[in-house]
């Protein structure tokens, strides 16, 4: 965890608002540090990607920073910091399972980067970014788009769980022309990751590719 010169930044970063009538001297939660911290993650990300990928059109710059800034990637880079083991909240919160929940976790993230800025400026801020999501994913975004995510998923969840990825449909949209689909993929019956394409193996792969950046963040 990075030092921080003012620890109330700190300290307000990871309080969630459910702590705020609970615990005494808990007068601000951390969803307007969420509110920067988004802000700033998305601009250090898209440059990050403009620099990186100079012939890349903007539909698929915007696929990639997708996949960095989801709820689930920043969930990953959260848990990898222990950021569920530090957050202030109430104990109903907390009981609820808060402390675990991934929405939560990728709010805090965003909170800790507005709290990063604040307190020590945007280029420490920037670096907390690089060390902490967007080195971990180089050699994934790397990766060209006719990789196989659904083969490489399905073989390393076949030697740790002896067992396939599900695949659903979940919805689809648009006109017969230009229709979206939406994938959900599940390990034994358990949610693990989404992801949408324009034909439904496009979207498989996008939801395979989805749960294979969460493994690489936390395998970092």
């Amino acid at each position: 965890m990075i030092l921080f010169n003012d620890q109330t930044l700190l300290k307000t970063a990871l309080t969630h608002r459910s702590a705020i009538n609970e615990k005494k001297g808990s007068h601000q939660s951390n969803e307007r540090l969420e509110f920067l911290g988004d802000a700033i993650l998305e601009l250090v990300v898209s440059d990050f990607l403009f620099k990186t990928y100079p012939k890349l059109s903007e539909g698929r710059l915007t696929q990639k920073r997708a996949a960095i800034v989801q709820t689930k990637t920043l969930a990953a880079a959260a848990i990898k910091l222990n950021l569920g083991q530090n957050l202030i909240m109430s104990k109903g919160e907390k009981k609820a399972g808060g402390q675990t929940n991934v929405s939560l976790l990728a709010n805090t993230f965003e909170a800790l980067i507005g709290a990063i800025y604040l307190d020590q400026g945007f280029t420490k801020a920037a670096d907390f970014i690089y060390q902490n999501l967007l080195h971990k994913l180089t050699l994934l975004l790397n990766q060209t788009d006719i990789h196989d995510f659904k083969s490489q998923l399905q073989e390393t969840w076949q030697k740790q769980f002896q067992t396939a990825p599900k695949y659903q449909l979940v919805k689809s949209f648009g006109p017969d022309h230009n229709k979206t689909f939406i994938v959900k993929v599940f390990l034994k019956r358990q949610l693990k990751g989404e992801g949408r394409g324009k034909t439904k193996q496009a979207a498989e792969q996008a939801a395979a590719k989805s749960v294979i950046i969460s493994l690489c963040l936390k395998s970092n």
